[in-house]
């Protein structure tokens, strides 16, 4: 309990600092994203699922960016207090992006979305909230599936 609260403070110390050091910039396009920051967010929820998964993941993170529900900034939907299990958690840091999770930032970037516009991603096989199955499937990717 404790250090899941000291991890919830650091990571909204984090997503504080990098609200101000690096976040999408219009004017710069995709440039303006910080890839590395949305890689670890892949890697950490992810790895091991399909590439097409990998780029759901990031899709999704990028379609809570333009939903107006959600934070509207890169670091803002990650960091959002419980919005992904590993930034609470900590793996984002433990898990080192790999070319694949590099790969598919980039492609969700891009443009690519499997998940045609989904704001939610789970694994059904492990424990989540109720409420979470309140929402419309849209596809399932390997483990997760995507809703909106």
């Amino acid at each position: 309990m404790v250090l899941s609260l000291l991890v919830g403070v650091f990571a909204t110390l984090m997503g504080d600092w990098l609200a101000i050091r690096s976040t999408r910039i219009e004017a710069q396009g995709s440039a303006g994203w910080d890839i590395n920051l949305l890689a670890r967010v892949v890697a950490a929820e992810a790895q091991g699922e399909p590439f097409a998964g990998q780029v759901g993941v990031a899709a999704v993170i990028l379609n809570r960016v333009r939903h107006p529900s959600f934070p509207n900034t890169l670091s803002g939907v990650i960091y959002q207090p419980h919005a992904f299990e590993s930034v609470t958690n900590g793996l984002i840091w433990r898990r080192t992006p790999d070319a694949t999770a590099v790969s598919a930032s980039r492609q969700a970037i891009n443009g690519w979305d499997p998940t045609y516009g989904a704001v939610f991603f789970w694994n059904p096989s492990k424990p989540v909230s109720p409420w979470i199955w309140s929402r419309q499937i849209v596809v399932r990717i390997g483990q997760h599936v995507f809703a909106r």
